[in-house]
């Protein structure tokens, strides 16, 4: 959502290998680890969507915070929003990293004039190598007044 600011916390980066990994140039997978409500006040709650990641080649997230990585679409809108992720493992590394990222979505609101909305987001995380991850999506999340 254009309006709504995005905090990308880094909750855990554990790497698995400190070796080259022979998949180098694979993209990132991702999963829903959890979604704070499914059911929020427009202007006043918050959404915070835990997501877990893995990346055989370690090359998720950007030095240069003007590179967007992070793509999440509401399913009410026809554009996605893209939000800034920060290198998850040393620059040029290649190690197998996996862990977790949360992100708060901030004063949810309705598009319409009803008293309530529901929507889904969807989620894709892209490496360095421009690899977009599968998306997932969140469960129906209701909006109300």
């Amino acid at each position: 959502m254009k309006s709504s600011k995005v905090y990308i916390f880094i909750l855990m980066v554990t790497a698995l290998s400190c070796s080259k990994d022979s998949k180098t140039g694979s993209a990132p997978s991702i999963q829903i680890v959890s979604v704070s409500a499914t059911e929020l006040k427009e202007f006043k709650d918050s959404l915070t969507i835990i997501i877990s990641y893995q990346d055989a080649d370690g090359d998720i997230g950007q030095d240069n915070p003007d590179i967007n990585d992070l793509k999440i679409k509401d399913r009410r809108l026809a554009e996605a929003d893209y939000y800034f992720v920060q290198p998850l493992a040393p620059p040029g590394s290649g190690i197998n990293i996996n862990g977790q990222i949360a992100v708060q979505l901030k004063n949810t609101f309705l598009l319409g004039s009803g008293a309530n909305e529901i929507t889904r987001f969807d989620i894709q995380l892209k490496d360095k190598a421009g690899h977009w991850s599968n998306t997932i999506n969140t469960p129906e999340i209701t909006i109300t007044k």
